[in-house]
């Protein structure tokens, strides 16, 4: 009875001694601990939740289409894998390397799904020679195939307000080695701990006290998972125990898979400027180009190894310590046996196999880019592109974008003073589809300000002369190519009271001259002339028909007094590259969701054409034009054998330089001028010609036929436009709409009138007349 009242007595005094700080606890805990604590964990189980959401959709290029005759070249295909990520390891034998024995590449491909259904990886075989391919074999089987991919390059991400590139990847597509090797490094008793790890936190502890710095971390995965969903890097007090809380409750809803998946996604792993890399996957492209699933040993190795300091450990900027790193996760692997002794060895000894550049897509064609989104908008809206988890499949080519790009630079440094003061776009199409190959918005191509290529209207001086003669010959019983057109001044009242006197650039009269002439050698005022007597209103209805708005009523229209972009302008010339169809300029071929499934599919269906044989008639003149008239640069070149079709503009005062040419596969409109409307000093010939020209010097592409095209007939004109004797003095050869001359020859009794042609009998039949010696410069 007595030690019952004892213990009574001391349990009261302990409780007197006790019971303040009881309820001061009992307070904290019901009154903020726990009310904290649930909130906190609302908060916890939102933001792990929505991680399987927050993924942005992602942009890719064309895939790169393989098939024996078609246009490539060994400098092409290796500027295409590169920039998709292949990486030439000498073997070809990893998805997503390549290898080269002479003439010919091994590609080991990774395959793709995308709105055309896709391929399945496969090693192939790809022969070149003479400037195509020469055939494609599967190297399992040795058949030849008809058609590969090659799968396409990620070129950018549409993201919400913040700049986090990531890749999301499921427990089961990671390689086994990284798994068990981040656990191994940083947090070997993850399976069994409930978020913190007591006995890793007093282990590292003393380490530290031990070293007198920090040496060692006590962190769980979790923890660190914690850090970078939800803190900062700050070390208080309340940081720390908001870690261990949010770790603990994390535990307690998820099971360590889902943690663990959750991890190897989000953990961050580097910067490209503004854009943060998280997770393994981002990473794997971000430094080695590749995909984290055809990793190395030694490749695994770095990135856990980055882990502990992504910026310290910096492989690009400092290599030294990142291979130190790396060979130091090398050998835990090694301890906990994750690697032979001798495999630790192999993997040690490699270099570190850091690609050039960063590979993350951050949108490089800005320029381009505005076209996509320009295009999508109408069917998704900003949430959706930032978190939708979509591909976007545009129809981008590499290298018609590269070299697009370098040929604006190359051309403009080789101009000197006038190219250091002038600015340049250029618009690449594929000449059959309408798919926009290329954008480059201004000599800067990585400048995400003033795109040019879309928002700089411009005039496009003679650029728009062949659609006043497609007009023109439209109307084949009043007009052909050999018609002959007035080119004589031209004085018109303005209705502002001025007379309105164009001049050809040459300054000189050239009389009645054939129609073909006229436009080969880009005289103003025979256009003027034959565009009078078409109509005014019918050539502006004709450009309105693009959907252009505002064109010019008046004459000046005829000679190029319309304010286009390069964009407008390609979509002009695009309906004569793909022989008379109104094709829409498209940047994105679909639209396929995270389950590979396609949602949104934009097709172009071409019809039967309009005034097919007309467009053809301009095409061959334009393809003189290349030959020996304005653009004679390029018929004097080793371009020739492209056959191309082209046209120069230059706007009064040498404001503006243009030049829109195509061939067989590829229509491309280039345009430089200076941002304050100054003169440029630059003739069309003398500016975007060259730029043109340097993309065709490296671009792959199939000539166009010098054979007048289906409808039309080669037949001897005389200069009233009739058809006549092949041997009468001054008879040209042009191609005519077949049916709609008289099968009867005029006679030769013209002949004693001095042949107005000014070539005489012995002039080359397909070619203009030499009408003047001065420079051909428009």
């Amino acid at each position: 009875m007595a030690d019952s009242t004892r213990l009574r007595s001391i349990a009261g005094a302990c409780w007197r001694v006790v019971r303040i700080p009881f309820w001061v606890c009992m307070g904290l805990f019901f009154g903020f601990v726990l009310p904290y604590t649930v909130v906190l964990n609302k908060r916890v189980q939102a933001r792990f939740n929505d991680l399987v959401f927050a993924v942005p959709t992602r942009v890719y290029a064309r895939p790169l289409p393989l098939a024996a005759n078609t246009p490539m070249t060994p400098a092409a295909l290796e500027l295409e894998l590169t920039f998709s990520g292949y990486s030439n390891d000498g073997h070809g034998q990893v998805a997503g390397s390549w290898a080269k024995d002479g003439s010919s590449f091994i590609i080991a491909s990774r395959g793709y799904a995308g709105p055309d259904g896709g391929e399945v990886p496969k090693r192939i075989r790809v022969a070149l020679g003479k400037g195509q391919v020469v055939s494609v074999k599967d190297v399992a089987s040795g058949k030849p195939l008809d058609l590969a991919h090659l799968d396409p390059a990620r070129i950018a991400t549409l993201y919400g307000a913040q700049q986090e590139e990531r890749r999301i990847v499921r427990l089961a597509d990671a390689p086994p080695l990284l798994l068990a090797g981040l656990q191994a490094v940083e947090d070997r008793d993850f399976k069994h701990h409930f978020g913190i790890d007591l006995t890793a936190i007093l282990r590292a502890s003393f380490a530290n006290l031990r070293a007198g710095h920090t040496v060692q971390g006590g962190s769980t995965l979790t923890q660190q998972l914690v850090r970078n969903l939800f803190l900062d890097r700050g070390q208080n007090f309340t940081r720390k125990f908001n870690e261990a809380l949010m770790s603990i409750l994390i535990e307690a809803h998820y099971d360590k898979g889902r943690i663990l998946e959750a991890y190897v996604n989000q953990v961050f792993l580097g910067q490209q400027g503004s854009q943060a890399v998280h997770g393994f996957a981002a990473a794997s492209e971000f430094f080695f180009g590749r995909r984290m699933e055809d990793l190395q040993p030694q490749e695994i190795a770095l990135l856990v190894g980055l882990v502990k300091g992504p910026s310290y450990y910096d492989p690009r900027r400092y290599p030294d310590r990142a291979l130190s790193r790396r060979n130091l996760v090398l050998q835990q692997f090694v301890t906990t046996g994750l690697l032979t002794e001798e495999q630790g060895k192999q993997a040690q000894a490699t270099p570190l196999g850091i690609a050039g550049n960063g590979q993350l897509p951050h949108n490089r064609f800005p320029a381009f880019m505005q076209l996509v989104r320009t295009q999508i908008t109408n069917d998704f809206d900003d949430d959706t592109l930032s978190q939708g988890n979509l591909s976007i499949f545009t129809t981008l080519d590499p290298a018609a974008q590269l070299y697009a790009e370098q040929a604006i630079t190359t051309t403009l440094k080789g101009l000197g003073k006038r190219g250091d003061a002038a600015q340049a776009a250029a618009v690449v199409t594929d000449a059959k589809s309408g798919g926009v190959l290329a954008v480059v918005g201004g000599k800067d191509p990585g400048d995400q300000g003033f795109n040019r290529a879309i928002d700089a209207r411009r005039p496009i001086g003679s650029l728009v002369k062949p659609f006043v003669y497609l007009v023109a010959l439209s109307q084949p019983d009043h007009w052909n190519l050999g018609s002959p057109v007035d080119d004589s001044p031209v004085d018109m009242r303005q209705p502002d009271g001025s007379i309105w006197s164009p001049k050809n650039d040459d300054g000189e009269i050239h009389g009645q001259v054939p129609m073909v002439d006229a436009l080969v050698r880009s005289w103003n005022l025979a256009t003027i002339h034959l565009g009078m007597s078409v109509g005014v209103p019918r050539v502006k209805a004709f450009l309105e028909s693009f959907g252009l708005s505002d064109v010019n009523p008046s004459p000046s229209l005829l000679i190029g007094a319309l304010d286009l972009s390069p964009l407008q302008t390609a979509q002009l010339y695009q309906y004569l590259a793909s022989d008379g169809h109104a094709l829409p300029l498209i940047a994105v071929r679909g639209v396929v969701d995270e389950k590979g499934a396609t949602i949104k599919r934009y097709e172009v269906k071409t019809g039967k054409g309009e005034y097919q044989e007309a467009v053809r008639l301009v095409t061959w003149a334009m393809q003189q034009v290349a030959r020996s008239g304005t653009a004679s640069a390029i018929g004097s070149s080793n371009l020739a054998s492209l056959n191309a079709a082209g046209k120069t503009g230059t706007s009064n005062d040498m404001r503006d330089s243009w030049f829109g040419g195509f061939t067989g596969d590829h229509l491309a409109i280039f345009w430089m001028g200076r941002d304050d409307n100054k003169p440029s000093g630059l003739y069309g010939a003398t500016g975007s010609l060259r730029a043109w020209r340097e993309l065709f010097a490296k671009l792959p592409t199939s000539p166009l036929s010098a054979a007048p095209s289906s409808g039309l007939e080669m037949a001897p004109i005389n200069p009233e436009g009739k058809r006549s004797d092949p041997d009468c003095q001054g008879v040209r050869q042009v191609p005519v709409i077949t049916g709609t001359l008289s099968q009867d020859p005029a006679g030769c009794f013209w002949q004693h009138v001095e042949n107005v042609f000014g070539g005489g009998p012995d002039a080359p039949l397909d070619a203009p007349a030499p009408a003047t010696t001065a420079p051909i410069r428009n």
